[in-house]
């Protein structure tokens, strides 16, 4: 073959070879979100951010760590920074542990908390939900649920997060239990532990906490379990139908998941506050597509995005959703319709 023949096919051969890798550069701005756990709630929020992406021309990266600890998700960034990204939003699983290193994230890109703060951080914004509101939404229902009062049970994952903690301290305000005490300034309410039941994440701890709590209170005559996260409610009622006690004790909710929304409809389920993930990941993807093309962001000076929760009943109301119409608005957003 002649010099020039074969320095041709040489030539091809080597563009040929760069080809993929220059089609799998987008060369559009890459985003990434770090979730705090694989739930499907996040599915939603990987919708509203892609919607957003979309419209924005960016590339969003959206993990969801498996394992929902710390460890994971700084191997998570990790990675993603070092691939480029441009700006990140992460929903922090240990905001007091993790302090240090989101700040050094925040020095590197725009960083955003989004569901869950860290406030002693320097990130730019928190985007979500007010927790204090939305646990006063679940106080509020509680008392609709027992007007004459009684036992109260509170049951969330884990105490660490800010979420947890405010989800807790807007329900206790909202029944008027003093920080600290167990019963309510006017003698209604009562705690059946001054301390929320945790579960670590853990769907069948979570289950076998709320059994435990339906034994020791099967000789009350008024009690509310009260799940504050989404997996809660559900393994609430789980427990509840194995000693066939569904109906019989009120059980109140905060998020979506597919069976609390059944159990509201079934009537074992009172109501539950629901969050909008879908605006979590579509309003923050916008905002760091902004901060990765550097250009000016409109901020409130509280540094806080509140986007509102909304309540769920059986026969929904005023200012209320109905159970079967928000399990269609479910349906659709998951790409569940036939």
């Amino acid at each position: 073959m002649k010099p020039l023949r074969l320095l041709s096919c040489l030539g091809l051969a080597l563009a040929a070879a760069l080809l993929p890798s220059c089609q799998n550069n987008s060369g559009k701005p890459k985003v990434c979100f770090v979730s705090n756990n694989a739930h499907e709630f996040w599915s939603i929020v990987e919708r509203g951010g892609q919607k957003a992406a979309d419209e924005e021309g960016v590339e969003l990266v959206f993990r969801k760590p498996a394992k929902a600890n710390a460890a994971e998700q700084k191997s998570i960034i990790d990675t993603e920074l070092a691939k480029g990204v441009k700006a990140i939003s992460i929903s922090v699983i240990d905001p007091d542990n993790q302090k240090d290193y989101l700040n050094s994230i925040a020095k590197r890109v725009p960083l955003l908390a989004v569901d869950n703060d860290a406030d002693q951080t320097d990130r730019r914004c928190y985007l979500g939900t007010d927790n204090v509101k939305g646990g006063h939404e679940v106080g509020k229902l509680i008392k609709e649920a027992m007007p004459d009062g009684g036992v109260v049970a509170l049951f969330v994952g884990q105490i660490e997060p800010i979420n947890a903690r405010e989800r807790i301290q807007g329900v206790l305000e909202e029944l008027g239990i003093p920080a600290k005490e167990t019963v309510s300034a006017d003698g209604k309410y009562r705690l059946h532990s001054k301390d929320a039941f945790t579960d670590d994440g853990k769907r069948d701890v979570a289950k076998e906490r709320a059994a435990t709590v339906l034994a020791q209170l099967e000789n009350e005559k008024n009690v509310c379990l009260v799940g504050l996260w989404a997996y809660n409610p559900p393994e609430i009622l789980a427990a509840a139908k194995a000693v066939k006690r569904e109906g019989k004790v009120k059980i109140v909710g905060f998020d979506e998941e597919d069976d609390t929304l059944r159990g509201i409809e079934d009537g074992y389920v009172y109501g539950t506050v629901v969050q909008n993930p879908y605006q979590f990941g579509y309003q923050s993807v916008k905002m760091m597509a902004k901060m990765a093309r550097n250009e000016s962001v409109d901020i409130p000076a509280s540094k806080k995005i509140d986007i509102p929760v909304r309540i769920v009943t059986k026969d929904g109301g005023e200012g209320r959703l109905k159970a079967a119409d928000f399990i269609k608005e479910m349906d659709e957003l998951l790409g569940r319709t036939k």
